[in-house]
């Protein structure tokens, strides 16, 4: 099993940044690929972006690339999510997810196991 927990949420300001931590424990072996997505209320889990295991790629949704970046910390097994120039409508429970598959799948159902979500607000 893997665990995966997420930390860094909070309150900010639209055009404010914030930085999301997600902590991967357990069986990280077997684990290849890292995801973060997020959800609205009354909206369906979005995709955010992924990053391989090793840190070495990078992909992003179109609604945050150029404003969102992942990075690795492969000492701390840790996954970050730098948002900057953050809108409203950024506004969302964000939750980070492991994959057993290299596969840089943007689907829910392309990851095994996942946080219990962090809330992050940005008000107008």
């Amino acid at each position: 099993q893997v665990q995966v927990v997420e930390s860094g949420g909070g309150l900010v300001q639209a055009g404010g940044s914030l930085r999301l931590s997600c902590a991967a424990s357990g069986r990280t072996s077997g684990v290849y690929r890292m995801g973060w997505f997020r959800q609205a209320p009354a909206k369906e889990r979005e995709f955010v972006g992924s990053i391989s295991w090793s840190g070495s790629s990078a992909v992003y949704a179109d609604s945050v690339k150029g404003r969102f970046t992942i990075s690795r910390d492969n000492d701390k097994n840790t996954v970050y999510l730098q948002m900057n120039r953050l809108k409203p409508e950024d506004t969302a429970v964000y939750s980070c997810a492991a994959s057993r598959s290299g596969y840089a799948g943007s689907r829910v159902v392309d990851y095994d196991y996942w946080g219990q979500g962090t809330q992050v607000t940005v008000s107008s």
